[in-house]
């Protein structure tokens, strides 16, 4: 005799293996934060769980000038250097009771709930914090420094492992005379100085609520709006601008990410950083821990399902394994305020 409807096993013939679960997670709304809207960063996946970064840092010199017939000056040629980078493992595990189902109706409708709604509502809640990681870990690759999810453990620091100090120009925003505007050139020059020959389309500045709120109310930020009324300096005095503006051709805007007690960016820093370099920020996707998909190009993120002991649940493993970098983080230029 076949077993009525709701008895039917979740594991024979459903979505619940590991193929279909990755599928649906990966399908799932993705609000990863205001760098993934930006579309800052690539993301690729890599099929290995460590990532190599090769650097061919080429030098520039000027020819000393000798007398005829003189030994002549020695090239100097650039070096070859290779960094390598493990990618973090970010495992989340849940379940799902039937207990959880057990007479409860469906979101908005008359009849009881499936398994499959319930777990598609545990996915989407586990798929917003690994969502929530990754722009974690993009942020601290625009700082160069990308911490451990306590907010203060140093995972990676991109300046110690390139051996370079970060650049750091002060605003001096708290005194009204600062020229604000020459500040901002001091930013783009130190950005274009560590380009060398490259190019870039834009600066942007992401920062916190302190240094924002003392940046935008600057008299001289101010007075340059005031002026310019053909670019709606009047809205500019009496709007929110924390969405962004531009100002000595950068873009400025607050950046507001938080979880927990963990700020993405203190309030009294700010962070600029070029836009439109190729491959200056990327992502990897190494391969979840599983045999399936070892050796296999990594996805953003892996889902799977198993039953537990007499079948009165589900459990839910989702895993992301994402690594985000800035291959030249000379570029990253650090604000700050004195006062």
């Amino acid at each position: 005799m076949a077993l009525p409807a709701a008895m039917i096993d979740p594991f024979v013939g459903t979505p619940f293996d590991t193929i279909s679960l990755t599928a649906a997670v990966n399908k799932m709304p993705h609000v990863p934060g205001r760098l993934g809207k930006m579309n800052l960063f690539v993301a690729k996946g890599i099929t290995t769980t460590n990532v190599l970064v090769e650097e061919h840092n080429g030098t520039l010199a000027l020819i000393p000038n000798t007398p005829r017939g003189s030994a002549p000056s020695q090239n100097s040629r650039g070096r070859r250097k290779a960094r390598n980078f493990i990618v973090p493992h970010f495992p989340l595990e849940d379940v799902m009771q039937a207990s959880e189902i057990q007479g409860v109706r469906e979101f908005g409708g008359t009849g009881l709930q499936s398994p499959n709604t319930k777990r598609d509502e545990i996915l989407a809640q586990m798929r917003a914090k690994h969502d929530a990681t990754l722009e974690y870990g993009r942020i601290g690759a625009v700082k160069g420094i990308i911490l451990e999810s306590d907010g203060s453990t140093t995972f990676i620091n991109l300046f110690t492992e390139f051996g370079i100090s970060q650049t750091s120009v002060d605003f001096v925003l708290g005194t009204s005379t600062t020229d604000v505007m020459g500040k901002c050139l001091e930013v783009k020059r130190a950005i274009e100085t560590a380009l060398g020959t490259g190019t870039y389309t834009a600066v942007r500045c992401i920062c916190g609520a302190t240094w924002f709120n003392k940046f935008s109310s600057h008299p001289r930020v101010k007075e340059a709006y005031a002026n310019y009324l053909n670019r709606g300096g009047n809205q500019f005095l009496a709007a929110d601008n924390r969405a962004g503006f531009e100002f000595g051709g950068i873009m400025f805007e607050e950046y507001r990410g938080k979880v927990g007690s963990v700020d993405f960016i203190a309030a009294s820093e700010a962070h600029f950083f070029p836009e439109g370099v190729p491959s200056l920020f990327e992502t990897y996707f190494a391969p979840g821990d599983f045999l399936e998909a070892a050796n296999t190009v990594g996805l953003p993120i892996y889902a799977k399902a198993e039953p537990m002991e007499y079948n009165r649940g589900i459990k839910l493993l989702t895993e992301s394994n994402p690594l985000s970098l800035c291959t030249r983080p000379e570029t990253l230029i650090k604000g700050t305020t004195s006062n």
